[in-house]
């Protein structure tokens, strides 16, 4: 019985040039490419590598893969309990522009291909339409190698499941039977609307170094966020790793900076950080963890990363200490838009020639400034500014 999914997919050359756009409608379990039984035993062999790897020496067997065979990055672009309405009444979370130029996507498909992972998955449901045409046209000229590509998997239905997704982790058990076309070693589970940057590379070194099962990124900016509500916490040693994960809220409120107090006094070996919402984990440990222990389990943070701690899996925390913001109200969103015009380096920088931000390229004018003085500003193209008696236009394209 065919099985229908809402798929787009994009194969790049080497050069960066799209090659192959084609929309997948019905796919039959068992046929072609993608199969729906999952065998979680990774192949002793893993594929040639690529031209970011051309000068490797030829080895049937890598114990340490290059990142862009061996790690797929799997992104959720939206949510069903947004806190920047209206902002999201017409698009999703990750749709929203920032900066003139960018979706808050952007920022997150970008730390990807500037950490060499050219496998990405984009996890979409609620007000998808804008987000999957922005990515389906956004990154056909990034250079994300042979086998690179930008995923767009749409929630749908087939005769097992008939209902949408149903949390995170409800999601990527659903789409395991696509995940697994590559023989990966890693996932790299990712919001789509955080504002940062980070080189995944040294989290994947930590997490094979330390031969964790899962890996969760947190925060040690952590004053900004002392009243925010709904933030994962990590109560880790003094070795990072995780004793216990647990979710801030209202009736149970986690004041961070008592708990340094109270550490610091009592000499304990504990501390608590928030969770970035950002997880590396082992495949055959993400297949376990989803099919076999806990089927029924919906959210990926409070429920199966809580369950793996309770089957004595080894999580552990890696620490970032940059600029992160997780856009949890319009206030944050300000901030964030505000904070990038700044002269000071506080906030997310957009023009890092080290770790540059991808975007659609937009076929607007250049941006005409007529007796004006500007200061503290980002300027987007399609702009006319005037001293006064004008009207500035600036155009969005979906």
């Amino acid at each position: 019985m065919p099985q229908t999914s809402l798929m787009m997919t994009l194969q790049f050359s080497s050069s960066g040039t799209p090659v192959n756009v084609q929309a997948k409608h019905f796919l039959i379990p068992g046929l072609g490419r993608y199969d729906h039984k999952y065998s979680p035993k990774l192949p002793s062999k893993f594929p040639k590598a690529s031209i970011f790897n051309s000068h490797q020496i030829p080895n049937p067997i890598l114990h340490q893969p290059p990142v862009n065979q061996s790690v797929a990055a799997i992104v959720f672009g939206d949510g069903s309990e947004s806190r920047l309405y209206p902002l999201t009444k017409r698009r999703s979370e990750g749709a929203i522009p920032i900066a003139s130029n960018y979706r808050l996507i952007d920022a997150v498909v970008s730390n990807c291909i500037n950490s060499n992972i050219n496998k990405i998955y984009a996890l979409t449901q609620f007000n998808s339409t804008s987000l999957n045409s922005h990515l389906s046209r956004a990154y056909s000229g990034a250079s994300l190698g042979k086998e690179g590509f930008v995923e767009v998997i749409a929630a749908y239905q087939s005769p097992e499941d008939l209902g949408w997704f149903q949390g995170t982790a409800d999601a990527i058990r659903r789409c395991l039977w696509v995940l697994e076309e590559y023989p990966v070693a890693e996932f790299l589970v990712l919001p789509g609307h955080h504002l940062y940057k980070m080189d995944y590379q040294k989290v994947i070194e930590s997490h094979r170094n330390r031969k964790s099962d899962i890996t969760i990124v947190a925060s040690n900016g952590i004053t900004k966020r002392d009243q925010d509500q709904g933030v994962g916490v990590l109560k880790i040693n003094t070795e990072n790793q995780v004793m216990q994960y647990s979710l801030k809220s209202n009736k149970e409120p986690v004041n961070y900076a008592v708990a340094e107090t109270l550490t610091r006094c009592n000499d304990s070996s504990y501390s608590y950080i928030p969770s970035m919402g950002i997880y590396l984990i082992n495949r055959a440990t993400m297949v376990n963890l989803l099919n076999n222990h806990f089927p029924k389990a919906m959210d990926f943070g409070t429920e199966v990363i809580r369950g793996a701690l309770s089957l004595g899996m080894k999580v552990e925390a890696y620490l970032f200490e940059g600029y992160w913001e997780d856009m949890r109200s319009i206030e944050a969103f300000y901030q964030a838009n505000m904070e990038c015009i700044k002269k000071l380096n506080m906030g997310y920088n957009f023009c890092d020639r080290d770790s540059p931000v991808y975007t659609i390229p937009r076929n607007l004018p250049p941006t005409v400034v007529n007796d004006a003085m500007i200061t503290d500003s980002v300027i987007g193209d399609g702009c006319i500014l005037n001293n006064r008696g004008a009207r500035s236009k600036v155009q969005w394209l979906e």
